[in-house]
């Protein structure tokens, strides 16, 4: 500070001893110098000036960590939350939709019976078709082990896979009887999946619960399968019995259980049902 400076503050210094308004006026002077002083310091130095109190803003302390805490923890929590839906979402559309009809499907018709998911991606080519939960041909009821695959045949020559599956479904509304199977393969070849695997059909009176059902249709007189219906019954009985760990010998005839004549042609060939194990075999 240069001595005029330096007289000024004195001044001021000196009002601060006299009465009324020289006193206050002496008091703002000495305040302003100081504050004067102190920028040219400050800046002559390279530090930032001080500022006064009553231009300082008090914050508690640790309260911007504690903000910035707050919002690093709201963050995490809505990244989890996100995942979380994600997961449940991409869970969903691989275990219980089926994009054929837009609706969800129980997750046995993708795990059925004791089947792996990988092996029922290798299933040969057939369509989803259930019937509606009823107490005459889908009674809902969950399939236990599956001990055998029993094989079955229309009784009604001439009629398709389709028409079939719709004379099961009528039942709901008929309940003239009690009659269904996991699956009907046509006299073309085709193969509908009507009964989830992981539910009972009404198909063998005494082992519904540890069996699968395969009714077959037929043209001939005699019963005997078309070469399209056979081929189809050869590759799923393969895949049945590999995919539930059975042996061909586990393949029964609705005969087998109870005596009735079903496949009527395979009851009256042996030979030719040997054939048909001997087929499956060598397709596994």
């Amino acid at each position: 500070m240069n001595k005029k400076e330096y007289a000024t503050i004195d001044l001021g210094l000196a009002n601060l001893n006299r009465p009324g308004q020289e006193r206050q006026h002496g008091k703002e002077t000495a305040h302003r110098l100081a504050q004067e002083y102190g920028k040219k310091a400050a800046a002559q130095s390279g530090r930032r000036p001080p500022r006064a109190d009553a231009q300082r803003q008090r914050r508690p302390v640790g309260s911007r960590q504690a903000v910035r805490q707050r919002q690093r923890l709201l963050r995490n929590i809505m990244c989890i939350l996100a995942g979380v839906a994600a997961c449940v979402i991409m869970l969903y559309f691989f275990f219980f939709f089926d994009a054929d009809k837009g609706t969800g499907i129980q997750a046995g018709a993708l795990m059925a019976g004791g089947i792996s998911g990988a092996a029922m991606e290798e299933h040969p080519a057939w369509k989803e078709d259930f019937l509606t939960i009823n107490e005459y041909s889908r009674p809902g009821t969950a399939l236990g082990e599956v001990k055998n695959i029993f094989v079955h045949y229309t009784a009604n020559p001439g009629t398709s896979a389709a028409q079939n599956r719709s004379y099961f479904e009528q039942l709901k509304d008929t309940k003239e009887r009690s009659a269904s199977a996991h699956f009907i393969i046509g006299y073309e070849g085709e193969i509908i999946l009507c009964v989830p695997l992981d539910e009972i059909a009404y198909a063998v009176k005494t082992r519904n619960e540890d069996s699968v059902s395969i009714e077959c249709c037929y043209l001939a007189a005699d019963g005997s399968f078309t070469e399209e219906t056979y081929e189809s019954l050869i590759r799923l009985l393969a895949w049945l019995t590999d995919s539930y760990g059975l042996e061909t010998e586990d393949i029964l005839r609705h005969y087998d259980c109870g005596g009735k004549k079903c496949p009527l042609y395979y009851v009256e060939n042996e030979v030719m049902w040997e054939r048909l194990k001997d087929d499956v075999k060598a397709a596994m």
